[in-house]
């Protein structure tokens, strides 16, 4: 008895602390019911109503008209060079926030998240005061013969916008906690700027960038309501994929409207699958490496006399070496 009630005390406090089986279920229940109704119900709905008049017809609804190729080709221009955009200022107001403390550095956090508080139409109409003919600089654009408003500049601006904080926003903790300690080994081994970044920054970095391309590239191509407002929804034109979707609706062509649609929701099934695998390759690199770094800890605590590692400690040795010798190289790059 003396033995059983130190072992029977936590069990009976683990299970006042759970809830009772039949508010789980519950709870379990409609969490399932509400992902049923809410997210599998309407996708599955796209795909039959797309499929609905057979597979032929489904690939006539996408390639038989020249307005809907001509949107589709023009989301697969905006949305990659949005991105591409994002990417590069991403990286580089990451890199800054997260290694400098400047003057006006809240503000730039500030601004960064400034697309996710500001409506998308709201911010399509502030390009269209700004670029439009009787905007700020629309006289001066129509002397130049520049045109952005009504046209793809105009979309691709406004695209980058909306997209604007995903790659920075993943990046700065990123950043933060890998520190900066590589990057100044880096250089004070003699490694140059473009060096660092390519050697130490961007291998450390390399799934969280990934991570917001995909992100920035998913909510580039769904984009409706900023690119609504500066498109002019003229058709042929300036239609991307949504606004080609709700105009096919809007004219009752629900077939086409379905399969335009099953598109963008097999790009968002696929970034959800892209997202989930990089998810548990961060998850295993993550847990991969705190277990190197335990037996290195632990192999450097232990007397010198002890018996060689085997083949698997050595193999986790030499994985442990790999950004050691990252710096070496880039010591030998930079007495090049």
């Amino acid at each position: 008895m003396g033995i059983d009630a130190p072992t029977a005390a936590p069990s009976r406090l683990r299970r006042g602390q759970r809830d009772p089986a039949l508010v789980r279920w519950a709870l379990t229940l409609a969490a399932l019911a509400a992902l049923v109704v809410l997210v599998i119900v309407p996708v599955v709905n796209v795909f039959v109503q797309a499929l609905a008049n057979g597979p032929w017809s489904y690939w006539e609804n996408l390639t038989g008209n020249a307005d809907t190729r001509h949107a589709i080709l023009l989301t697969l221009t905006v949305a990659p060079v949005a991105v591409v955009f994002n990417l590069v200022f991403g990286v580089a107001a990451a890199w800054a926030i997260a290694r400098f403390h400047f003057p006006g550095r809240t503000l730039l956090i500030t601004l960064i998240d400034l697309p996710f508080s500001v409506s998308p139409v709201v911010a399509g109409l502030v390009f269209v005061l700004l670029f439009g003919l009787q905007g700020y600089f629309g006289p001066w654009l129509q002397q130049h013969g520049i045109k952005i408003i009504f046209a793809t500049p105009g979309l691709i601006l406004v695209t980058a916008f909306v997209t604007f904080p995903f790659v920075a926003r993943e990046l700065i903790p990123v950043l933060e906690a890998v520190g900066p300690d590589e990057e100044l080994a880096a250089l004070s081994l003699g490694a140059s700027g473009w060096q660092m970044f390519w050697w130490v920054t961007l291998p450390n970095i390399k799934w969280g960038v990934l991570y917001g391309v995909i992100l920035c590239n998913a909510r580039a191509m769904g984009e409706f309501g900023a690119v609504y407002v500066v498109s002019g929804h003229i058709t042929g034109r300036t239609d991307t994929m949504p606004l080609r979707i709700e105009k096919l609706f809007q004219e009752y062509d629900s077939p086409a409207a379905f399969a335009l649609a099953s598109v963008l929701t097999s790009l968002a099934l696929v970034t959800l699958g892209v997202k989930a695998g990089l998810e548990r390759k961060t998850l295993r690199d993550a847990q991969k490496a705190g277990t190197i770094e335990a037996i290195a800890v632990e192999a450097s605590l232990l007397p010198t006399k002890l018996r060689p590692m085997d083949a698997a400690e050595s193999s986790l040795a030499l994985r442990t070496s790999t950004r050691h010798g990252r710096l070496l190289d880039i010591c030998i790059l930079g007495r090049q």
